[in-house]
């Protein structure tokens, strides 16, 4: 059940808490859950849900199955969620590169930002190969145990020169003077991890002047290809770390050119 302790009993609004805990229950089922279900899961009876329901159904934030009965989420929210800038310019600037480092490399690759502590996947292109390795876009991971999380604690700014998250700040010097993080999937056994920054273009930290970098020592993304080394694999790990680095200069070089 949804945790609601945290509301203040004074500005609660019973039909919002109702909606929000019918669209967080949901988010974490598989299947799709019956109206008879959602109301035990969030304590409310039948008759209490039922116009949360019909409402969120017909603003499109939920469907219905024809043949089951069961209520899941719809895209709706993910659609929400891209609207919002910075994210959309980022989407936009990175797919070009990463379709032709999918194309280059014949691996998937993923584009991450640092969401409320956790890594969330906002972009990723399949590789055009037969087999290889993908990630649901929106799908969170930890920071302080994943190459992604470890690559955005790195290149987090002043924080990173004393450890951030409870990772040394020894470990996070070594990635960032390799410039990018290889390293087995903590989760993925056969899988490697090739993940580079996205640095934040100068211009956006207010540096104006004609001599300013390209970009600051910061991360607003994380590059990652989940790379596959078996017999199907068409590309060394080297050759894709080298590609993996054009393209997230590329992305943020886009990034500079439409004035982020």
């Amino acid at each position: 059940m949804p945790d609601r302790t945290g509301s203040a009993p004074e500005y609660a609004v019973p039909a919002l808490d109702k909606a929000l805990d019918v669209l967080e229950l949901l988010a974490d089922s598989d299947t799709g859950l019956s109206q008879a279900e959602i109301a035990a899961e969030i304590g409310r009876n039948v008759a209490q849900i039922f116009r949360v329901l019909t409402l969120l159904e017909r603003r499109g934030y939920l469907y219905r199955d024809a043949k089951s009965g069961l209520y899941q989420l719809s895209t709706r929210l993910f659609d929400l969620a891209h609207r919002q800038e910075p994210l959309r310019s980022l989407v936009a600037a990175a797919h070009p590169p990463m379709r032709r480092l999918a194309d280059e490399t014949r691996s998937s690759c993923n584009l991450s930002v640092l969401d409320a502590g956790r890594m969330r996947v906002v972009a990723q292109v399949v590789s055009p190969s037969d087999f290889g390795f993908q990630v649901r876009v929106g799908a969170l991971f930890p920071v302080e145990t994943t190459a992604s999380g470890l690559v955005q604690l790195a290149f987090s700014g002043a924080g990173a020169e004393v450890g951030v998250g409870g990772v040394p700040a020894s470990d996070l010097a070594a990635i960032r003077a390799r410039g990018h993080l290889e390293r087995p999937d903590a989760l993925q056994p056969g899988v490697t991890d090739i993940v580079f920054p996205v640095l934040e273009p100068a211009r956006a930290s207010g540096e104006r002047n004609s001599t300013a970098r390209a970009s600051t020592d910061r991360a607003i993304a994380v590059l990652t290809v989940p790379y596959v080394a078996t017999s199907f694999s068409e590309r060394t790990s080297a050759f894709v770390a080298r590609h993996a680095e054009v393209a997230a200069r590329e992305i943020a070089e886009s990034l500079l050119g439409n004035g982020r």
